[in-house]
């Protein structure tokens, strides 16, 4: 196999050739077809999550077939086409597993993260934690779902469900709950870099009543605030544009500090709250409503050994829609 590995924090990727993975007792071994990338690798590769074991593989956005299995795992299971997310195994006993909210687990492995991802030609996966695919939809315009897609999904659940919906940040993610939140007949405000005339006419062509600068006021007060963008500096602008009794959502896994506010603009029963991770139910409730909102990702192809150009292109804003890697 070969795959684009992390040797150290900060580093750029090497494109190295390994032995094959071998799937253990519960595991699938899957060929990829397609990887997305997401912010979260970025925050992998710049080394802004801790505990990160050297070297690793990162990406989770993840499409293949199974193509090898471990002990216990049906004959049947071979060639099916899959997806493989961030949230990769959970331990299952834990005060939150019990609870039903494993994306809280106390001792999880993510993919790309703690345990070898997507950047790859094949990966080892927990074939509990796959979500089956079928074959419907080319593979490197599924990919995005996978991650940015199910957070997409996850946080326009914890918006509520008031319809005036602002999106700050509209790339991978921030384009898909988009369409999503129209497929519910909201109304979506979406919130850009200053000057990224691009993403705000690919919002516009999404639906989106209106696109802006992030620094701008929405032409209404807002029901509810996305924020995709890992800048806490967006926190207080979003809590400026909600209406009393608001919700502003931060969905990234990593933030820049947010700057101090008046208490003001949090009063009125206003609320700040975060999104962790996934759970399986989050996959399968997405992936079935995404099939019956028409999703369609915007995607940019790379191969495998351009990562790195990848990455250097999101972390510049200068990706429109999602990156994906093709093996």
């Amino acid at each position: 196999m070969h795959a684009m590995i992390l040797p150290a924090r900060g580093e750029r990727l090497q494109y190295v050739e390994r032995p094959d993975p071998v799937p253990g007792p519960g595991e699938v071994r899957v060929k990829i077809s397609a990887c997305g990338v997401c912010r979260t690798d970025l925050h992998v590769v710049d080394g802004e999550l801790p505990n990160i074991a050297y070297p690793i593989v990162p990406g989770h956005e993840v499409v293949g077939r199974i193509d090898a299995l471990g002990h216990g795992i049906s004959e049947a299971l071979l060639g099916t086409r899959v997806g493989v997310p961030w949230l990769g195994s959970t331990c299952g006993h834990c005060p939150y597993c019990r609870e039903g909210k494993e994306n809280l687990c106390d001792n999880p492995i993510f993919t790309g993260y703690t345990r070898d991802g997507g950047f790859a030609t094949h990966l080892v996966a927990d074939a509990r934690y796959c979500f089956p695919l079928g074959e419907h939809g080319e593979d490197v315009e599924l990919a995005p779902l996978l991650c940015a897609g199910l957070i997409g999904w996850r946080s326009l659940v914890m918006a509520g469900r008031g319809r005036k919906l602002g999106i700050y940040g509209f790339g991978a993610a921030g384009h898909i709950a988009a369409q999503m939140a129209r497929w519910q007949e909201r109304d979506v405000y979406a919130f850009t870099r200053t000057g990224d005339v691009e993403a705000q006419r690919l919002a516009l062509s999404l639906g989106a009543c209106w696109a802006g600068a992030s620094e701008d006021r929405p032409p209404v007060e807002l029901d509810a605030a996305i924020i995709y963008a890992p800048a806490g500096p967006l926190v207080p602008l979003a809590l400026r544009a909600l209406r009393k009794g608001g919700r502003v959502v931060c969905a990234g896994i990593h933030m820049s500090d947010i700057p101090s506010f008046p208490y003001s603009i949090l009063w009125g029963e206003r609320q700040i709250v975060s999104v962790a991770n996934l759970t399986r139910q989050d996959g399968t409730d997405f992936l079935k409503s995404a099939a019956k909102a028409g999703v369609r990702t915007h995607v940019t192809v790379f191969p495998l050994d351009q990562a790195n150009e990848a990455l250097s292109l999101l972390r510049d804003g200068q990706l429109v829609g999602a990156a994906v890697l093709k093996p």
